[in-house]
């Protein structure tokens, strides 16, 4: 059964005031439901869709991964890339082309960061500065992230935990969907 939100975003029409309706599809290489994520960015619900990223992730770097509940960096090559596709189109629709992996890439690779992890955290408003000292801002607990779109910066989200380091988040920038434009075609285009 669809959820009303789904439901009712596929029978009114949007108007210029209102977030962009949900896509009729939503494609999966493994038959992955990504409607929980799409509501989420759809309601504005930026925290919860950061989750469900994570745990998407997760579960589509396979089973093993699954199993230990977080992937290793070796597995992210393993995401489908019609699924990194789906999770992307999402957050730029939902976001106004300000959040998502592709936009984390681009600002990871820019001139002024050039693939350094400090760099970036800086860039994307993962740092917080207290006094002289510049520090990562803190996941757990109550968490110091944005989570509201209006006030976060270009890139901030979604979070990757880098508790194990940072070579998640680098493979999430060498992910081959990125190898050609495809990803960015909506599926029947």
């Amino acid at each position: 059964m669809l959820p009303l939100l789904l439901l009712l975003s596929l029978l009114l029409p949007s108007s210029p005031l209102s977030p962009p309706p949900l896509p009729k599809s939503l494609p999966s290489a493994v038959s992955f439901d990504f409607v929980p994520l799409a509501t989420a960015l759809q309601t504005g619900d930026l925290k919860s869709a950061d989750q469900l990223t994570r745990d998407a992730l997760v579960v589509l770097s396979g089973a093993a991964a699954k199993n230990r509940d977080f992937a290793y960096f070796s597995e992210i090559k393993d995401i489908p890339k019609v699924d990194m596709g789906t999770m992307e189109r999402l957050w730029l629709a939902h976001s106004g082309g300000r959040l998502g992996f592709s936009v984390q890439r681009r600002l990871w690779r820019s001139r002024g960061v050039g693939l350094d992890f400090e760099l970036f955290c800086k860039k994307v408003g993962w740092t917080v500065v207290e006094g002289e000292t510049v520090r990562k801002r803190r996941w757990f607990g109550e968490s110091e992230f944005c989570y509201e779109l209006g006030e976060c910066k270009e890139g901030h989200l979604p979070l990757t935990s880098a508790l194990r380091g940072t070579a998640v988040l680098k493979k999430l920038m060498e992910h081959p969907v990125w190898e050609d434009e495809s990803w960015r075609e909506e599926p029947g285009e």
